[in-house]
């Protein structure tokens, strides 16, 4: 599963205040990474231990949007619920409205139904997990195709790890059905009325979500002899 949510890289920040890049789009900083692995003494043997990297996401976009951007956000706001939308964000050429997740199944219907909108196909449901975005730790996306009007956007949704749950869009996009059982998978995502949530990728008696940020990235025993292998920050240190 790859995360889909946008971010930046840059070695001179180390604070959480918004960035603006170069298209004075904002960017609002969630958390920031150091190192390659996390090794915590000094024993990451990467060369790049002091790589500071914040993850940053591009805040809500004013109007107007440009070209057929506008077309689409007005019929999709003139649809839906007025809690439904969180913030319309315009960021590298792409379009992505962010949803509460109470109101996901609502308005994913409006978006694959309405004439002027008609984005029949889900091409690709993924998670990211964010830590340090508290209170909305891990976030979904949702890739719609538009065949109709050659068009694509993104939805996105957000929940706490501390109640993971998300509505299944199964019933009104089909495809959506692995995709959540492998965001389930990887992330630990709870997709409500799914149809069969089971693991899809790791074993059904599996032990946490792999690709989580809390989930260890050594030292998990391997089917092999007994082996194991150690996290990063215990392995042998090279200097």
């Amino acid at each position: 599963m790859t995360e889909s949510t946008g971010g930046t890289q840059d070695q001179g920040v180390d604070s959480r205040e918004a960035l603006v890049r170069a298209d004075r789009t904002e960017l609002k900083v969630v958390e920031v990474r150091e190192g390659m692995f996390g090794a915590r003494d000094g024993a990451d043997t990467s060369g790049y231990g002091g790589l500071r990297r914040p993850v940053a996401f591009p805040t809500p976009t004013p109007p107007p949007y440009g070209g057929w951007f506008d077309e689409v956000a007005e019929a999709f706001v003139r649809g839906v619920d007025g809690g439904t939308l969180a913030g319309i964000v315009v960021d590298r050429g792409e379009l992505t409205f962010q949803v509460r997740r109470e109101h996901l199944l609502q308005a994913a219907q409006h978006l694959r139904d309405e004439p002027s909108l008609r984005f029949e196909v889900l091409s690709s449901l993924s998670g990211v997990h964010l830590p340090g975005d508290e209170g909305a730790e891990l976030h979904v996306a949702l890739h719609l195709l538009s065949m109709t009007h050659n068009r694509r956007v993104r939805v996105e949704t957000t929940c706490p790890d501390a109640d993971p749950h998300v509505p299944s869009v199964v019933s009104v996009y089909p495809t959506a059905d692995w995709h959540e059982r492998e965001t389930w998978d990887m992330f630990g995502v709870v997709f409500d009325g799914h149809p069969a949530l089971t693991r899809i990728l790791m074993p059904d008696d599996w032990p946490g979500h792999p690709q989580r940020k809390d989930y260890p990235l050594g030292g998990v025993p391997v089917d092999y002899k007994g082996a194991t292998v150690p996290p990063p920050d215990e392995r042998r240190s090279y200097s």
